[in-house]
Formats: C-alpha cells, structure tokens, sequence
C-alpha cells in the first residue's frame, strides 16, 4: 500500500492517467480473450446473503455460457438458501448451477478457498468492511471482479482499493462496481443530457435518501449466536466496522449522484450533521453503533456546493430523489425511472423502457467485454465515491469539517486486527461529534 500522503489533485491526476492505461495488457486469465461463446466461464460466489442471491442470478442471465462454480461464506445456511435459490431462478437452465459440495466453502477464509477453486470471476457481495481484503485477494489471483458497492469503510480501506484497481488494468482484469444507477438506462439518459449542458453551469446540487429502519435480522441475538464475532456479522449493518454506516453502504447511491453530475471531480470538503435520534438501543446494543441520519454539505472548488440527506426511519416519508440547479435549468430525478425531467430553457422528459434493470445491465456489459478481451474497470470512479460517502460520515462523528485528503490519509482503519472466530471483539460507543476525535 501506497502509504505517502496524497492530495485530491494527485487522486484526480492519477486516475486520469491511470484511466488511460485501460488497454495494456499484462496478464490474461484464460477466458480474457474469449470472444468464442465456446469458452465456460466460472462463478466464485463470495458472500451469499440477500443482495448476493440477486447479483448471483444477474450474473448467470448476463451470458449462455456461465456455470456457479463455487460459493463461501462464513455460515453454512447462507450458502444453503443463497444455493437453493439459485437453482430455483435457474431452474430451466440447471446447467448454469454446478456448487458441489466439496466446492461449498465456510469460515473467515472461505473467500480464498473460493479463489483457489479454478473460478474465472469471482462476486464480492459480503458485508462492506471485508471488501478491501477480499478485491485484493481476487486481483492477485488474477480473477475478474464483480463488487458490490460500497468498496471500504474507512480511509485504510480505500487506499488499499485504490492499489487493486491499479492493479487490475496492469493484469487486464475486470472490476465493475454494483452502483446500479450508473447502469440504468434513465439516469445515464439523464446525466448525458447534464453533461451536455442542458441545465447551463452547475451551481448546486442536492439528494435524498430517505427510507424505513426495518429490522434486519430479528432472528439473530446474543442468545442464539455464540461469539462477538458470529454476532456482529449476523447483524452486520448495524456496526461501522462492518457496513460503514447506512450513508456508506445505503445512501451511497445517492452520493454517488453528486460525484456524477460532477463529472467525478471530488469535492474538497464537507461538514456533516447526524445522530441517533429513533434507533433504539444503546452502545453495545442489539443495533450497534451506527446513526440513523445524517445531513451533508459538500463544497467544491469553483463554489460549487452539494446537498445530501438521508434518514432510517419508519413511518416517516420516503423518497430517493436528485436534483441539479444550474444557470439555464433544473434536472429532477426520482430513482427506479419513475420521473426525470429537465425545466427551463431545454426541457426534456425522459420516456423510455421503464422495465429496464441496471442491476442485470452492470453484469450484462461486464461479461460482454470480458467476451470481448477488453475487461471493463469502473474503479476510478467507484473509489471517488465511496470515499465522498465515509467523508460525510467522519465529518457526523467528529463534529469537523473534512477535507477530501484528510479522508484519503486517515489512519482510522475499522477492521478487527489477526481476527479469529472466538476473539473478544467490543463494540465501539455511538460517536459524539465534539468528542470522537478524528483520525
């Protein structure tokens, strides 16, 4: 890891640069070239919860010729229900799902068991906090990457990513982020029309992401799990060190937004609000020690500001919503398709196939291009925006105003050290801006 201090000029200038090298060519796992529909290509599944099952199943409609090869996670009944859905979704197609049981693998370390299995291309859909550790490891193998967004937690973790993505055009490799917005068909539509000049200069930009606070796993408990560490993974979401805080791993599709109508230029600050306000339980609790709203202010050079708000609560008004306010118009957007349009000197409407899905499209092109031997890599702008999204979160907890590089320098690294099964692992309290201290 790159551990010299780096600035935002430097990041932008080396993903410029870095962008540019897409085509060269060190290493080439067999199906890199496999332009032949001839040519099986197999699935490593890592991380076989919920939103994995989806991707899981995308991923094997992206091509005719995929086969589910080998699966891991840290529990055995992960794998059993993400297995049996697969089979169900696929089930006119039952050659496409092929995990026998000596390719079923458990533990901390099952993603490397995964990757030592012969698989071409593995999906990196666990919680968060191990997805640094876990593109790291698939990159060196030398496999393709699907990852779910958000892509680390912390600045540790995103310095890490930034060394993979790297890494990945030096050996040609594939890694393509779960940012699903950036793959549908209305919002891509939409931010062309942005970029284009429809709304003249930009001067503000705001987004939302508000939405209930449903409990996720009510069958998981102290009682029922039997160490720190099976419990904070069976309820993951609600710990920091795991999922980053729901502005990092939910609301993070509505930052990434921001850095979109930015053209992913970065921005150099934000001050950020949020707390604890209808969560119940206390630190240590069985909800952790995430917040359930947080309100930014993003500042980028030129006077440009950014808006982003979003809560967790139940009852309450829901909506993920955009809007970008420029010199010669208005774009408003509303997630899933239902309404984008521009008003003011260039008006527009978006009306096209509303049944379109970004989560099927991100895998369709990552396969299409891996056919194609030219492998798509979206880390240049999946990292900006990820850590846009842990800046806020730094700037709730602490109170401070963070610049972009002290969010990319910080030493505040989430991830338990030499992490073992039974280890004591205590929950960190609820931050207290004015008293957390940043990092």
């Amino acid at each position: 890891m790159n551990t010299s201090p780096a600035t935002r000029r430097d990041f932008v200038k080396t993903s410029a640069v870095a962008g540019g090298a897409l085509a060269t060519a060190v290493h080439f796992p067999h199906v890199a070239n496999a332009a032949a529909a001839g040519d099986k290509i197999k699935i490593g599944w890592v991380g076989c919860g919920g939103r994995g099952t989806g991707a899981a199943n995308q991923a094997l409609n992206a091509d005719s010729n995929l086969v589910m090869w080998s699966m891991g996670d840290v529990f055995q009944d992960k794998i059993d229900s993400g297995l049996a859905s697969l089979k169900e979704v696929q089930s006119k197609n039952p050659e496409k799902v092929n995990v026998s049981k000596e390719r079923q693998f458990t533990g901390i370390d099952a993603f490397q068991k995964v990757l030592n299995s012969g698989v071409d291309v593995v999906l990196l859909t666990t919680s968060p906090g191990f997805r640094p550790q876990h593109i790291r490891a698939a990159i060196e193998a030398g496999k393709h990457v699907f990852a779910e967004k958000p892509m680390a937690v912390d600045g540790p973790g995103v310095r890490s990513v930034m060394e993979s993505i790297k890494l990945a055009k030096q050996k040609n490799l594939a890694l393509v982020d779960g940012f699903v917005w950036r793959w549908t068909t209305a919002n891509r539509d939409a931010f062309a029309k942005i970029h284009d000049g429809a709304v003249g200069d930009i001067r503000a930009i705001y987004t939302s992401y508000y939405s209930g606070a449903v409990d996720r796993y009510p069958k998981w408990n102290r009682t029922n799990t039997k160490t720190d560490l099976e419990w904070q993974i069976r309820r993951w979401y609600y710990f920091t060190w795991l999922s980053g805080d729901h502005i990092v791993e939910q609301a993070v599709h509505s930052v990434d937004k921001l850095l979109w109508a930015m053209k992913d230029e970065p921005p150099e600050s934000v001050i950020c609000t949020g707390g604890r306000q209808v969560r119940p339980g206390g630190d240590g609790g069985e909800y952790g020690n995430i917040y359930d709203h947080f309100a930014a202010e993003y500042k980028w050079a030129g006077g440009v500001k950014g808006y982003h708000f979003c809560r967790q609560f139940d009852r309450c008004h829901g909506a993920v919503t955009e809007q970008v306010f420029g010199t010669k118009g208005v774009y408003e957007g509303e997630s899933g398709g239902k309404r984008h349009v521009i008003t003011g000197e260039n008006r527009w409407r978006w009306t096209g196939d509303k049944t379109q899905n970004g989560y099927q499209t991100e895998h369709d092109e990552m396969y299409a291009s891996i056919r194609a031997g030219k492998p798509l890599n979206t880390g240049d702008r999946f990292i900006k925006t990820t850590l846009t999204a842990i800046m806020a979160r730094m700037a709730a907890y602490t109170g401070k105003e963070i610049t972009w590089e002290m969010a990319l320098n910080s030493k505040e690294d989430l991830f338990p050290k030499n992490m073992t099964w039974d280890m004591k692992l205590p929950v960190a309290p609820v931050a207290k801006p004015g008293q957390t201290q940043f990092s």
